[in-house]
């Protein structure tokens, strides 16, 4: 039974033209827009002139009130209470991120412990390098549970200089962006009650980005809600490129120490004379953090952005289910698929404590790799660019989630610095070194996904599947038998001309090879179409 208002097929066929030619399976990275999004902001645009909203001329006094109602209407959108939230508007997750750390760290005065989930993103990572007082990464939620359990403590053996207090941060993601796993979001209420009976500073950042492209970011719980939480509106709508920190009134103020200033962020500077002074603005939080010209057009394209995404879809509920069924059906039928000789195809990154039938603990994202029916790993590189010679999109390497790779892929530091030494470096194809993969194979699905994407997956993956597992066998130049090769390719073509499937394998030799309908192709980087 179809979710949506519309048929999603009615949908795609009216939104989503572009996605007729190509099968998209990178909605973890960016979901595409609907057509009529884009025509109501051109109308939107036309209709209107906005000024700059630090003016007070009419054109900038309209800017300042639609800028005022999306921010509103995005903060009802997550559920929060305007009494007990704010929202700040920033070009992305990551710089709604560094925002609340850059603040936290102006207010802690050198005195910053930061904790971590090791299955975050580059972005929450990076934060580690602000934490003077230092840092800590949980590898798992056991060691987050224990944590809280035993009332936030950290050894002073663990803060730098000896400090006896420091002011502690714990910042996690809603959802993995690297397999789609969902993270317990009740910790930041169990950290909140830490910090009553200790009585000490801690604060919680939620990486809410890949969560809330396919689920109900619920913020109506203003006592367990994080204290800061970071996303981006392209994962949800598609369109515009803009971010935003959601603050917990209660500890906004912890942001408003930070060293930087911008324009359109403070009622007075003195300048130009030994005398160093300003006055941040005291009114609404977010007048005292938006620095310069907040980007007040892509503001102006959320009012459109979200009613059309309610006119498509009814609401976020609908979406996580409509995507969380989709990828059942995926994972099942991935899970399942074997060679003749009964060796899985595919290496599925899946917690043991997510479930694809649960919302709760999973998202409509899987991450994998290919093997051979003899076990070798079939690179990840190659692999993509096949997929985009069958015109499937999705994404592979690292994933900017450098601590889920380590631990899904058992690559301890030692051998992350020697595949540095290497030369391995992001996105360079070096697919596999010391028999480990160097990272992985990801498809996400999304509000516009149907059936059709996930039978296209599963078809283009059937490609590499050996069905006989007899003995590899490739030509060499000459046409003679090859077994000297690493790995091999599989291309079918179309059912209609009876082509048995056949392996080949990549070496720069099939470069000048001519064979009747089996040109060269560099797209397909030395894999030969058949």
């Amino acid at each position: 039974m179809d979710r949506y208002p519309v048929h999603i097929d009615r949908i795609r066929k009216n939104e989503y033209p572009l996605l007729n030619k190509t099968t998209y399976l990178d909605h973890a990275g960016s979901t595409p827009y609907p057509r009529s999004l884009m025509k109501s902001y051109q109308k939107f645009m036309n209709a209107h002139l906005f000024g700059n909203p630090h003016s007070q001329s009419p054109s900038s006094l309209q800017s300042t009130g639609v800028v005022e109602t999306a921010r509103l209407r995005m903060l009802h959108f997550f559920r929060a209470d305007p009494e007990h939230f704010d929202l700040v508007f920033v070009a992305n997750a990551t710089a709604a991120l560094k925002l609340a750390a850059e603040g936290i760290r102006g207010h802690a005065q050198n005195t910053l412990w930061y904790g971590y989930h090791a299955d975050s993103h580059t972005s929450l990572v990076g934060l580690r390098e602000l934490a003077s007082a230092g840092s800590r990464c949980f590898f798992t939620d056991t060691e987050i549970e224990q944590w809280l359990s035993e009332d936030c403590n950290v050894p002073s053996n663990e803060l730098n200089d000896g400090r006896a207090q420091a002011v502690k941060l714990l910042a996690y993601p809603a959802q993995s962006n690297m397999n789609g796993r969902r993270l317990p979001l009740d910790w930041p209420g169990q950290l909140r009650r830490c910090a009553s009976r200790s009585n000490g500073e801690l604060y919680s950042l939620l990486d809410a980005a890949a969560y809330v492209a396919t689920a109900q970011l619920d913020l109506s719980d203003h006592e367990n809600a994080p204290d800061f939480t970071a996303l981006s509106f392209y994962k949800i709508f598609g369109f515009p490129d803009l971010g935003a920190l959601i603050v917990r009134k209660d500890v906004g103020q912890v942001l408003l120490k930070r060293q930087y200033f911008g324009g359109g962020t403070v009622d007075m500077v003195i300048n130009g004379s030994d005398d160093v002074w300003h006055a941040t603005k005291q009114g609404a939080l977010h007048e005292a953090l938006e620095d310069g010209t907040p980007a007040f057009h892509s503001i102006a394209a959320l009012h459109c952005a979200l009613d059309v995404h309610t006119r498509l879809y009814g609401c976020m509920t609908n979406i996580s289910k409509h995507a969380g069924h989709l990828a059942v059906i995926l994972f099942s039928r991935m899970a399942s698929l074997v060679h003749g000789n009964g060796r899985p195809v595919c290496t599925i990154y899946k917690s043991s404590s997510s479930d694809y039938q649960d919302s709760r603990t999973q998202g409509p994202t899987m991450a994998f790799n290919l093997r051979t029916c003899h076990g070798a790993w079939i690179g990840k590189s190659e692999f993509e660019r096949l997929a985009t010679l069958n015109k499937l999109q999705l994404r592979t390497g690292g994933v900017c989630n450098p601590g889920g790779i380590a631990s899904y892929l058992d690559l301890s530091p030692k051998e992350m610095r020697e595949n540095y030494a290497e030369g391995l470096r992001c996105g360079n194809g070096i697919d596999e070194l010391n028999g480990k993969p160097t990272g992985i194979i990801r498809v996400s699905l999304g509000a516009m996904s149907n059936m059709k994407d996930v039978e296209a997956c599963m078809n283009f993956v059937a490609i590499f599947v050996d069905q006989e597992s007899s003995q590899d066998i490739q030509l060499s130049p000459s046409g003679e038998r090859n077994d000297s090769s690493q790995y091999f390719f599989w291309y079918r073509k179309k059912k209609s001309t009876g082509v048995p499937p056949m392996r080949l394998r990549t070496a720069d030799h099939f470069h000048d090879r001519k064979l009747p309908e089996a040109p060269y192709s560099p797209a397909a980087s030395s894999v030969l179409s058949l």
